[in-house]
């Protein structure tokens, strides 16, 4: 079903793509196109939420920019408080106010998970302010199973993901398009 929620909104795209990893593919989903939708992000969410509907945390935080309706939703879902961590100098970390208690059970959430740098950064901020990390919640899992925290998300979805020197859509000088908002070196 999320799959189908996806392919309605524009959110599955095909093409060649420099993903926020500095990696390439021959697919990309722009999470955005679907959360763009109230209606829509209630259902694909929702998904996920039944997923945990056994799990014990007690905070949601979302990287910004791709985990924070993802973060909020879900938490509405769940009755949870939700915040978000945000680069500040390149770096991820707690502003506006948000803090995280020593011992508090996080979930991190994102749009898209496919090598986890994102979320990663967020659970660097969350252990170094003394929370502890349960799982990470997301819509979409492109990772490849190297994830080392429990992954719930709506769909699994498997796109081809090349190292850049090995990029065969690079090879055949097909133009590159980078959709996500992080910087990559």
């Amino acid at each position: 079903m999320l799959k189908e929620l996806l392919k309605e909104t524009g959110a599955l795209l095909e093409g060649h793509f420099l993903l926020s990893s500095g990696k390439h593919s021959d697919g990309y989903i722009q999470c955005a196109k679907l959360l763009m939708y109230p209606d829509k992000a209630e259902k694909a969410i929702g998904m996920i939420a039944e997923k945990l509907k056994d799990i014990d945390f007690d905070l949601v935080v979302g990287p910004a920019m791709g985990g924070i309706i993802v973060s909020y939703e879900l938490a509405r879902q769940m009755g949870k408080p939700s915040i978000f961590v945000e680069r500040e100098d390149g770096e991820m970390t707690l502003r506006r106010g948000f803090d995280i208690k020593p011992g508090q059970k996080v979930l991190i959430t994102e749009d898209v998970v496919t090598t986890g740098k994102s979320s990663y950064e967020a659970i660097k901020v969350v252990e170094d302010n003394g929370g502890e990390v349960v799982g990470i919640a997301c819509v979409v899992d492109r990772s490849k199973g190297d994830i080392k925290y429990p992954i719930f998300s709506g769909a699994k979805v498997d796109l081809n993901i090349y190292e850049k020197e090995e990029c065969p859509l690079c090879k055949k000088g097909e133009d590159i398009i980078k959709p996500g908002s992080r910087k990559v070196k």
